[in-house]
């Protein structure tokens, strides 16, 4: 009897056990709380698109047997090109043809290794505000009393320091012995070469 009822104890501790839930498990907690990206850094700006140049000088020398010399400024103004500057050694009171050439070489005693007018587009010859003409046509400059003439002329059709085909940097510049008449091609009938120059970027 006493074995049989020790066994019962047991079997009825064993039931309990078995019939009693386990704990659930707490579920750990993350140890450290995620920290938040980053913002990414912001992006470079584009390199600035490099700023054309304003302005430009010639600085004209006489030709072989002339006295003809000055400086000129070519400054971008309206989308031309105002040229300003103060030129001696002509005749008084004379009217000369004044124009940007094609090359900037002025080695030649009569200025002829200039070439002939600034032409990037292949327009004829004409007068600036009038209808077609060449990119390196401007207006006929005017002596004074003194022999000098004050530059105050413009192009039309021409930059400056921009690379483009337009642009007058490295070009020649020359003055002529007779006025421009507009008309006669592709050179105006200006005549011989007194001064020329090379236009180079302002300093």
């Amino acid at each position: 009897m006493r074995t049989t009822h020790t066994l019962l104890l047991l079997s009825t501790a064993l039931m309990l056990g078995a019939c009693q839930k386990p704990e659930p498990a707490t579920p750990a907690t993350e140890a450290t709380t995620a920290t938040p990206e980053a913002a990414p850094a912001p992006a470079e700006t584009a390199a600035s698109t490099p700023t054309v140049a304003a302005s430009a000088t010639a600085t004209l020398k006489p030709t072989q047997g002339n006295q003809t010399a000055g400086e000129v400024t070519f400054t971008v103004v309206d989308g031309g090109i105002e040229i300003s500057g103060t030129i001696s050694g002509l005749k008084l009171g004379s009217q000369h043809g004044f124009h940007v050439h094609e090359k900037g070489d002025c080695s030649a005693a009569d200025a002829s290794s200039a070439g002939g007018h600034f032409n990037p587009a292949s327009s004829q010859h004409g007068q600036v505000g009038h209808g077609a003409h060449h990119a390196g046509d401007s207006n006929n400059i005017a002596a004074d009393d003194q022999g000098v003439a004050t530059v105050a002329t413009r192009l039309e059709g021409a930059t400056i320091g921009d690379g483009a085909s337009t642009d007058v940097v490295g070009k020649g510049v020359i003055v002529h012995a007779d006025p421009d008449d507009y008309v006669t091609q592709p050179t105006g009938n200006a005549g011989a070469r007194l001064a020329c120059g090379v236009i180079a970027l302002s300093q």
